[in-house]
């Protein structure tokens, strides 16, 4: 028998479906020579730091640097890990095929349960772009050799553990110098993608308008404008040269322009267009198209890649016939022959291909679809009929006038050729949106020739320098996908950027549910404490481009190009630099925590806060507390108050002059002293009298 394990149940059963296995069993199906079974995600994941020792519920005992890397498997899918795990080691199983999704994190999730089961059978992998019947066929017909894959899982593995080190390591590093009252989530991409949108504020905050000037002719039946300047004087100078004048044509220019249709979409692009014209997240984005691959409608989504292999190009006329005929927006009247041949190139193909829809859009219930799946898939079709268009032929036209010796510019545009822009506008008209591609009405200048003259009056105007835009999803995933990329000037270059395309839409998520950035309209704008983390965190710990650098050299390490352990090694001296370098900015030391320390526990040194019943040490792995109906103190007819507890905590000891002694019926003076480590979950608690005036003498 020959195991076959997918990442989610449905595409299990769709891939059961094609390969005749239909028997149903509990957390798998059986037939035709072949088992099919399902992760549910990641079933497990790395352990947490307290499995490496007791020590380290102590979030001041860093750095967390594990010899031997652990893992535990989460409860909510341990049912279905040891199913995996029978099945793996089951006798009647000979061989597995690795069918989770093609990239980084589908190799990892089935790594994981592959070295967590023990199992030592050989496995293969299946690789493909799209869950269409004759894809799985031909995927199965032609399945890879599992090794093949190990450089990916080398790079999954050392993404999932450099992500642990800076994560674990930062947050408690930052958590403990800061008395934060929640711990101060830092992340390897998360911290620089929250500095990128910091500054941007920062610099909006901070932004002062300046005011310039122009003056502007009008010569009828058009206008020409002056250089702009900062001088109001000297703005006048021109206005009153000008007010009542002629004007010359000096020199007219005309240049044509050409415009090549845009690229296909990678998730990226995608995610970017579907923000500024539906507004959709990035999230909300990715899991569409999630689900639109599910139902086999758009070939696989994540991917980096928007480009189509040359092998595709009677695929890519059919979908593009099919596409035509099934949405309105795609029928040209005047219609063109698609161009197939620019969106192709071997060399630009990473583990995928471009996304576009699939043949079995011919036949689908579109109007069934949910609203967001609908409008994805429209935005698939419509750029694989822009990208294999035409090109879009312009002319620009410059006229130079002079008024009284100063120069003045009239600039003119008219099409050619409209090419693919019919598309992006007969989309804009069907999705009724404005802005979709470049729609403003374009300025058309009249036959001018050089010597032409114009009776001309001017009119002054005052402009305000604009502030930069806060970063909205659409530019802040095209600052996370350029980042890094400073150095290079062509876009045949390795690319970098802060995450994958896979993983940004959970990275703007997770800053915006730990709350350091909020959605205001489409904008992103980071919040105080935001902007508060920024400020406290190393340069290097938020450096855009350092945090590129390394998501390039994971992706050098996945293609056998980079070594995985000299990545790690780098990695761990970067945390170790972070911990050791790092020294508390004294300004900012109470700015995490809204409530009153009483002092610090003397077991985990982190900051210690009052309740209602007690006084708890912060730090949730951490069990210290002082009870203030400690019956210790009871006994003495005492109950730990405020000030009480302060004294345990500075000095382990309280002085009283008035502890009662039910024995001798009064009262005596003593200190009580406190013994936290006394390897029991409640302190400990004895008398002294050596501060007792009455005993010295």
């Amino acid at each position: 028998m020959k195991l076959v394990i997918a990442e989610k149940p449905s595409v299990a059963m769709q891939i059961a479906k094609v390969i005749g296995a239909s028997e149903r069993k509990d957390g798998y199906v059986q037939g035709n020579g072949y088992i099919v079974s399902w992760c549910v995600g990641h079933l497990l994941g790395l352990a947490e730091p307290e499995s490496y020792g007791e020590e380290y519920k102590n979030w001041q005992k860093l750095p967390i640097v594990p010899d031997k890397w652990k893992y535990a498997i989460k409860q909510s899918t341990k049912t279905q890990f040891e199913i995996l795990k029978n099945l793996m080691n089951h006798a009647t199983v000979d061989s597995i095929v690795c069918a989770t999704d093609a990239g980084r994190e589908g190799e990892l999730i089935f790594r994981h349960v592959y070295s967590m089961s023990n199992c030592k059978k050989p496995f293969e992998r299946l690789w493909i772009s799209s869950l269409e019947d004759g894809a799985i066929k031909e995927g199965f017909e032609n399945l890879k050799n599992g090794s093949d894959y190990d450089d990916l899982y080398k790079s999954a593995l050392c993404r999932e553990r450099a992500d642990w080190l800076v994560g674990m390591n930062g947050t408690r590093l930052f958590s403990t110098l800061y008395n934060s009252d929640k711990p101060l989530s830092i992340g390897r991409v998360q911290t620089p993608t929250l500095a990128m949108i910091a500054e941007r504020d920062l610099l909006i905050a901070g932004f002062v308008k300046e005011k310039y000037y122009s003056v502007v002719i009008n010569c009828g039946s058009f206008s020409a404008e002056c250089e702009t300047t900062k001088d109001l004087e000297r703005a006048k100078e021109i206005f009153e040269k000008c007010k009542l004048s002629r004007a010359v044509v000096k020199e007219i220019k005309e240049e044509t322009k050409t415009v090549s249709p845009p690229k296909l979409y990678d998730l990226t692009a995608l995610q970017r267009d579907a923000n500024r014209l539906f507004a959709f997240t990035a999230q909300q984005t990715l899991e569409a198209a999630q689900r639109l691959y599910e139902l086999k409608l758009i070939t696989y989504p994540r991917t980096d890649s928007r480009f189509l292999t040359e092998d595709m190009e009677a695929t890519a006329e059919n979908i593009i016939h099919i596409v035509k005929n099934k949405f309105e927006f795609a029928r040209l009247e005047t219609g063109f022959a698609s161009n197939i041949k620019p969106v192709m190139n071997n060399k630009k193909v990473s583990d995928h291909h471009a996304i576009i829809p699939t043949a079995n859009v011919e036949n689908a219930d579109i109007d069934g679809l949910t609203d967001t799946d609908k409008k994805i898939l429209w935005l698939l079709s419509q750029r694989l009929i822009a990208a294999t268009g035409e090109k879009h032929l312009y002319r620009n036209t410059t006229a130079t006038l002079d008024c009284n010796g100063i120069l003045f510019f009239a600039k003119g545009k008219s099409i050619i050729q409209s090419g693919f822009k019919a598309t992006e506008e007969r989309f804009g008209a069907f999705i009724k949106q404005s802005d979709s591609g470049e729609q403003s009405k374009e300025k058309i200048l009249p036959k001018l020739s050089e010597g032409q003259e114009f009776a001309a009056t001017a009119k002054l105007a005052e402009h305000l320098s604009s502030p930069p835009k806060a970063y909205t999803e659409d530019t802040l995933l095209s600052a996370m996908e350029r980042a890094g990329n400073e150095d290079y000037e062509t876009e045949d270059a390795e690319r970098k950027g802060l995450g994958t395309p896979a993983t940004r839409a959970g990275i703007i998520e997770t800053i915006i549910a730990r709350g350091y950035v909020q959605r205001k309209g489409k904008n992103l704008i980071s919040t105080e404490r935001g902007r508060n983390l920024v400020k406290i965190v190393p340069e290097p710990l938020k450096s855009a481009k350092m945090t590129a650098d390394w998501e390039n050299r994971l992706t050098l390490i996945s293609k056998g190009q980079a070594e995985d352990k000299a990545f790690m090694s780098d990695i761990i001296s970067f945390v170790e630099d972070i911990i050791s370098k790092t020294t508390v900015n004294e300004d900012m030391k109470e700015t995490f925590s809204s409530r009153e320390a009483i002092g610090r526990c003397p077991r985990c040194g982190s900051p210690v806060y009052e309740g209602k019943q007690n006084f708890y040490c912060s730090n949730k792995s951490c069990d210290f507390a002082l009870w203030k109906d400690n019956k210790y103190f009871q006994a003495f007819k005492k109950t730990i108050t405020k000030a009480v507890a302060k004294a345990l905590l500075e000095k382990g000891r309280v002085h009283f002059k008035d502890l009662w002694s039910k024995n001798k019926n009064k009262a005596f003076e003593a200190d009580i002293v406190m013994d936290a480590n006394n390897g029991s979950k409640y302190p400990s608690f004895s008398l002294d009298f050596s501060n007792n005036p009455k005993i010295r003498r």
